[in-house]
């Protein structure tokens, strides 16, 4: 396996504390409270979590794949105690730290919409619809942060065509397991919650066909941890880190663009497309250049993040900074 020596990292290290905190001071009190008091009054189950010792499962015959970068990988520690999954909690090591009470066995991903052929699929199944790869990727995150990581996975255009989507198909909407028991920051506080759940987001349908999208269920050779989205997730290389929606249960296939998520929230802030832009900032932050988690240097920020060569032809005519 490979591995580096972590690194101790806060999240003032990577974002300026007051934007860090303008973000975010909110729905910490709200998801505090609902986590701390959730365990006792809403059947969170504290026992010994059997997914738990799924953690760390080698995944076998994974292939290398020519989409990977070759730049220097993040820690494996790095990669499962620095996240966000506000399911799991909204700071940083919330989800390393909630992660016991999210089983993923059984667990179904349901097909719906727009397709000849609508399914449930048991993860089992998923996991075999196509030969697992280690995909190498850039993850940016709206934050101005980022990591190296090596997912496994597979297109997602394998399920696509599986499924064969009807003509009507032009969007995909995904949709993220919605249980307070296995997933503590849905649970309801006084102070509302931090999202409407459950958590979705959506994409076109050329960017899902795109070789560069994934479905994945892994990381560092082994079974992808509960913090990082077990027991599968989506990674876009190219557009901010939560556009990557985890713990999916549902795909729907629509007409229309879907909701997303963030979107919702504050839709002055979060656009649908969400494509890693370094000239279009955030409304309280600049966008222009990243920490990449264990460097001391700031680097700039690369237009859809480094993937321009593969992606740009998708948003040909578009007014980027309009459609963000």
């Amino acid at each position: 396996m490979l591995t580096k020596k972590p690194n101790d990292i806060k999240s003032s290290e990577i974002t300026p504390r007051d934007l860090y905190m303008n973000r975010r001071q909110f729905i910490r009190a709200a998801s505090a409270t609902a986590i701390s008091a959730g365990a006792m009054l809403s059947g969170l189950d504290t026992s010994f979590n059997v997914d738990e010792a799924r953690a760390g499962e080698k995944l076998g015959n994974v292939k290398k794949s020519s989409y990977s970068t070759s730049e220097k990988l993040n820690s494996l520690k790095d990669i499962t105690s620095y996240n966000n999954f506000y399911e799991l909690g909204v700071d940083k090591g919330d989800p390393a730290q909630n992660a016991k009470y999210l089983t993923t066995r059984p667990w179904t991903v349901a097909i719906e919409g727009e397709v000849k052929k609508p399914k449930t699929y048991d993860i089992e199944d998923i996991m075999k619809l196509s030969p697992l790869e280690d995909r190498i990727y850039r993850l940016r995150c709206v934050e101005a942060w980022s990591m190296v990581i090596p997912w496994i996975g597979f297109p997602l255009s394998a399920l696509i065509n599986q499924v064969e989507p009807t003509g009507n198909a032009k969007f995909i909407q995904f949709v993220t397991l919605y249980d307070p028991k296995r997933m503590p920051g849905q649970q309801k506080s006084i102070f509302g919650n931090a999202l409407d759940w459950p958590y979705v987001e959506g994409l076109r349908m050329d960017e899902a066909m795109h070789p560069l999208t994934i479905l994945s269920v892994g990381l560092y050779g082994e079974v992808l941890p509960s913090q990082n989205g077990a027991p599968v997730r989506l990674v876009v290389p190219w557009k901010y880190g939560f556009k990557s929606i985890k713990s999916i249960v549902k795909l729907r296939f629509v007409e229309k663009q879907p909701a997303t998520a963030w979107s919702l929230q504050t839709p002055n802030e979060y656009g649908f497309y969400s494509n890693v832009n370094p000239e279009v900032d955030h409304p309280r932050w600049s966008q222009a250049t990243e920490r990449r988690i264990g460097e001391f240097l700031r680097r700039k920020t690369l237009m859809f993040n480094g993937y321009g060569e593969q992606v740009a032809s998708l948003y040909k005519g578009m007014d980027l900074k309009k459609l963000y």
